[in-house]
Parts: C-alpha cells; sequence; structure tokens
C-alpha cells in the first residue's frame, strides 16, 4: 500500500504525550499526520518537536504538519481527538461542521480530579456516548485508545498492550483497528459505542494498579488462537 492511499489523520489536542505518541507512531507507518492546537503556535512546537525525536531515532522522512483544530479536521480523512474530558465537548462544537460523514476517533476518558483513581462516569453513560449524540449519525464515533499509557505510546518499540474498539457502525471500527495495529498493538471490536463506558471506566482501575505497582499497566486479551 502507498502513501497516498492512506487516510490522512488529524489528532485534535495532538500537543500532549498521548496526542503525540499516536502523531510519532502514525506518522512512522507512513500516514500523513495533522497535530491539532487551540492554537497554531502550540501545534508547530510539538511537529518541532516531534520531528527532532524522529530524527535521533534516524526516522527523517515523515509527514507532520501542524494547524489549528478546526482547520485540521477539516484537512483530515480521520479525526482523533486527546483532549482533557473538560474540553470535549467544546472542542467537538467547534470542530463539528467539519466531521460530517467521517470517523471521529474519541480517546476521551471521563477523569474527574483530583479522585481520577475512582470511576466516575458522566450522565451521558460515557465520553464516547456523550460525543456520538453531540454530534450526530452523520459521523461516525469510535471510542478507542483509553487503556493505552501515553509514556508507552512515546517509546520506539512494539506495545504489549490491547486496545478495546467501539463503535456503532462495523466499517468505521474497522478502519480504527487497521490505525491500531499501525500503532503497533492489537484492537478488537468491542461492541457498539454504549461499551465504550467500559473502557473509560478500566481507565481508574489503571491509575490505581499503576501507583501501587510503580507501572503503566494496560489490558490483554486472552484466551485466543495464536
Amino acid at each position: 500500500m502507498t502513501t497516498e492511499t492512506l487516510p490522512t489523520l488529524a489528532i485534535l489536542g495532538g500537543t500532549g504525550d498521548l496526542g503525540t505518541g499516536l502523531a510519532r507512531r502514525w506518522a512512522q507507518a507512513g500516514y500523513e499526520v495533522i497535530i491539532g492546537s487551540r492554537t497554531q503556535e502550540k501545534a508547530e512546537a510539538a511537529v518541532a518537536d516531534l520531528r527532532e525525536v524522529m530524527a535521533e531515532r534516524g526516522v527523517a522522512e515523515i509527514s507532520v504538519q501542524a494547524m489549528e483544530n478546526l482547520a485540521a479536521a477539516e484537512a483530515a480523512d480521520i479525526v482523533a481527538l486527546t483532549v482533557p474530558f473538560s474540553h470535549q465537548a467544546s472542542t467537538l462544537e467547534l470542530v463539528k461542521p467539519a466531521l460530517a460523514g467521517k470517523i471521529l476517533i474519541d480517546v476521551t476518558v471521563p477523569l474527574v480530579p483530583p479522585k481520577v483513581a475512582r470511576v466516575q462516569l458522566p450522565e451521558g453513560g460515557s465520553a464516547g456516548q456523550i460525543a456520538q449524540d453531540l454530534l450526530g449519525e452523520d459521523v461516525s464515533v469510535v471510542s478507542a485508545f483509553q487503556n493505552v499509557a501515553a509514556a508507552h505510546l512515546q517509546e520506539g518499540s512494539g506495545l504489549d498492550c490491547d486496545v478495546l474498539v467501539c463503535g456503532n457502525k462495523k466499517a468505521a471500527r474497522e478502519e480504527v483497528i487497521k490505525l491500531v495495529e499501525a500503532a503497533g498493538m492489537r484492537g478488537f471490536h468491542a461492541g457498539m459505542i454504549n461499551n465504550a463506558a467500559a473502557a473509560e471506566a478500566l481507565t481508574s482501575v489503571l491509575i490505581v494498579i499503576n501507583k501501587q505497582y510503580n507501572c503503566h499497566a494496560g489490558i490483554r486479551i486472552t484466551g485466543l488462537e495464536a
């Protein structure tokens, strides 16, 4: 498959460790990636840092651009949202006109600081469900990556971590599973967007485990044939 056949990916709120980690892995896999931010300056700084890290690892040829969130959403075929839960709704309202007919990968976890180690799902059921309700059926919301530590995404090696992929349309889930695999992990169909609540809740459980055992834990699906 050539680079031209791959979808262009935008990561909104993509300047943090999670967003740049996904950008790094997708760009290295040959995707054209746009890092979006509320300001052009922050996006450009993240791109510059990413290029520097990739150059240190001997990867000079990557396609990464910097844009404000709305422009990034307009330019992309598939959009990922990696903002804190407190900014989810406002960011989606901003870019909603640019998402019609597209896949939105919602990575939001509804953590409620300071008690982030306690499961506190929102009234809407889950962040993924809130995104789908807000955007309507013209947008295929797919919930994924909530249980992957940003620290591992920043590493250059493969990941011993699986990803639960939830969404109302199987074809959209399939596209996101391709991106999970491109980022070095295994992705699994985990049902409709309602089921995103399970993956989001697991994040608080993993925070407890990480603190207790001084690690960056993930999840693995067992019982499958090799």
